[in-house]
């Protein structure tokens, strides 16, 4: 088991999870996040002066079997992609158990998937 989490521009989220939904994955967790990226730059929106070291971003974070991790990787790469800086981050990192708490279930068959 996995746990991939990316960090997304947050006016790219409704499309990711769009195209997440759509494909095997049917339960992820979200939030809003603030950080500090390498950018400094000072930026005019409509005339008002703000910088770009505080960057507003959603995390996602998803568990799931070994078997769909690429092909959910490329699809958050895929839909979250401007090419600009600031498109995010995607991090996986190994899960060594998962339970159920209703069923008191544990290991990958926790996690449903469509295959």
């Amino acid at each position: 088991m996995k746990k991939i989490e990316a960090i997304i521009r947050k006016t790219k989220f409704e499309e990711v999870k769009a195209a997440l939904l759509s494909s095997d994955i049917d339960w992820f967790e979200y939030h809003d996040v603030h950080g500090i990226g390498q950018s400094r730059q000072e930026r005019i929106y409509r005339g008002v002066q703000y910088s770009t070291d505080v960057i507003e971003r959603v995390a996602i974070t998803i568990v799931c079997r070994d078997i769909i991790v690429d092909p959910t990787v490329k699809v958050i790469l895929k839909v979250a992609h401007t090419g600009e800086v600031g498109d995010g981050r995607i991090f996986v990192s190994d899960v060594i158990d998962t339970w159920s708490i209703r069923t008191v279930e544990n290991g990958d068959t926790v996690l449903k998937d469509k295959k």
